[in-house]
């Protein structure tokens, strides 16, 4: 990092720029909160005309009952968009960096679901028309569908604008607030441009923070103003706590928005729940058990996912068989012994990449070269030798596309895996981990999961896990489907192998 007494600063925005710049900590939040919104009303009033056109006739669409309807759902609209509010679905954007549509799914289905039955119920108590189950239940459908596919479209459209990027700066420069820059810098879809870091006395910064500006402490306030910073992290500063505070209320009044990284991060889920007693904030840790009936219903998912991919994809199967016989002799898929949920061994499958089977010491020797140090995936994805002459022709987009990890589906049938869940790991590997990366244990293994959507070839191995043991803690049916829809995105975008 250079460090920087002055307030010049290299390849960030110039003063044409800075118009832009100085209303952005407002045009964010504005400007999804309006998109969203319209994309809900649009959505509403879609699935509203498509469930008339589709089980009306021609006549009738034209009658005054239908057109009774219509306006009465018209104005039932704002209804619509503050319960969506309460829902908070307007909000998150602007406080959440990793805020997907995705994340928004149970919520649209919660509101559309409320809010098409209470429509439907009125309409027949107070007699103003005569509802019709059918259309109903098709407008209920379509409404959850365009509103979802709406807000996707148009997170889309503004991630792509100026007014959406944010500029921050982190405050502290040890380990833990260079972890935080570096995930900025490898995520640029959270639209955050890192200016720099502040801190009197950092750390040497690692290869990837090359360049990243230093400031003292003492001109965050002063920086924050000047260079229009829209968000400010805290990440353990060696500053003064009464420092701390008092740049904490200083931002406040700067209308900045302000992150802590609580001191035991390490311990805690994504989920982490926030309460309070008498006005001190508590962060609540759920015990690390999942309830017999959510094992049932992750059980049920995987069977039934597996089961459409595996008819969906075999096709697949018989192409790539015949194109790794073709390259290469030797059998169609790669066994190999992994490790599942309570540290249960099982045989692995996955379709062979390579004219011969990895040499085990080689690979540990591997491992433990980049466990001991701060690398990163690279492009042969995590965990896998970079040995181009082993690798058979198939075998090179097999693993880039991840498509070498079909086979596991039958994992999934079997009961060894599931669709989503920690990487299974061979066994050697555990005497790499730490005492918490054990925790990753307590839930099935998976094809896809959370290290995978949201770092895939960016994450080093010590990040790798304890994304996996952040998965594991705080698991959920709802991440798990979030976690699958997410996952086809990041493999189109190529960001390396699991």
């Amino acid at each position: 990092m250079n460090q920087v007494q002055d307030t010049s600063f290299t390849g960030l925005a110039t003063p044409a720029e800075r118009p832009i710049t100085a209303r952005r900590r407002r045009s964010r939040g504005w400007l999804v909160r309006r998109v969203l919104l319209a994309a809900d009303l649009l959505g509403l009033v879609a699935a509203f005309v498509g469930s008339q056109l589709l089980l009306g006739d021609a006549f009738d669409r034209l009658r005054p009952e239908v057109v009774e309807l219509f306006v009465i759902f018209l104005i039932s609209l704002p209804a619509w968009t503050i319960a969506a509010k309460l829902y908070g679905l307007y909000d998150r954007d602007e406080e959440r960096t990793d805020h997907s549509t995705s994340d928004d799914v149970v919520g649209v289905f919660h509101l559309v679901t409320v809010g098409a039955w209470i429509l439907y119920a009125g309409a027949w108590i107070t007699k103003i028309t005569t509802p019709s189950l059918e259309k109903t239940t098709l407008f209920w459908g379509l409404a959850i569908v365009f509103i979802t596919v709406g807000r996707a479209l148009g997170r889309g459209l503004v991630r792509r604008s100026a007014y959406y990027i944010q500029n921050a700066v982190v405050v502290g420069g040890g380990q833990v607030g260079q972890l935080v820059a570096r995930k900025y810098l490898l995520h640029p879809e959270y639209g955050i441009r890192l200016l720099g870091v502040v801190d009197d006395h950092p750390l040497e910064q690692r290869d990837e923070l090359e360049g990243i500006e230093l400031w003292p402490t003492d001109q965050l306030l002063e920086l924050v103003q000047e260079r229009q910073i829209d968000r400010v992290v805290f990440a353990f500063s060696q500053a003064p706590h009464e420092q701390t505070l008092s740049l904490i209320r200083g931002l406040r009044e700067l209308n900045v928005q302000i992150d802590l990284v609580p001191r035991l991060y390490e311990v805690l889920p994504p989920n982490v729940d926030v309460h309070s007693v008498e006005g001190l904030a508590l962060l609540s840790l759920r015990p690390l058990r999942i309830s017999r009936s959510s094992r049932l219903a992750k059980r049920a998912i995987d069977i039934a996912g597996a089961s459409l991919l595996l008819i969906l994809t075999a096709p697949l199967f018989a192409l790539f068989a015949w194109r790794i016989k073709r390259d290469s002799a030797g059998p169609v898929f790669f066994r190999q012994t992994r490790l599942g949920q309570d540290m249960k061994e099982f045989t692995a499958l996955k379709f062979r990449t390579m004219t011969h089977a990895e040499h085990g010491g080689e690979h540990r020797e591997y491992l433990k070269s980049i466990m001991s140090s701060s690398a990163s995936v690279g492009d042969n994805g995590l965990y896998k030798l970079a040995r181009p002459e082993a690798i058979t022709g198939a075998g090179r987009w097999l693993r880039k596309t991840s498509l070498d990890e079909l086979p596991q589906l039958v994992n999934v049938l079997r009961g060894d895996m599931s669709l989503v869940g920690p990487r299974p790991c061979i066994p050697y590997e555990t005497t790499l981990f730490g005492p918490h990366h054990f925790e990753r244990f307590l839930v099935p293994a998976g094809i896809t999961g959370l290290w995978q959507v949201t770092a895939r070839s960016r994450a080093t191995f010590g990040e790798a896990l304890d994304l996996d043991v952040a998965y594991a803690r705080g698991w959920s049916l709802g991440l798990d489907l979030r976690l699958l829809a997410r996952t086809p995105l990041q493999v189109f975008r190529d960001r390396g192998t699991t």
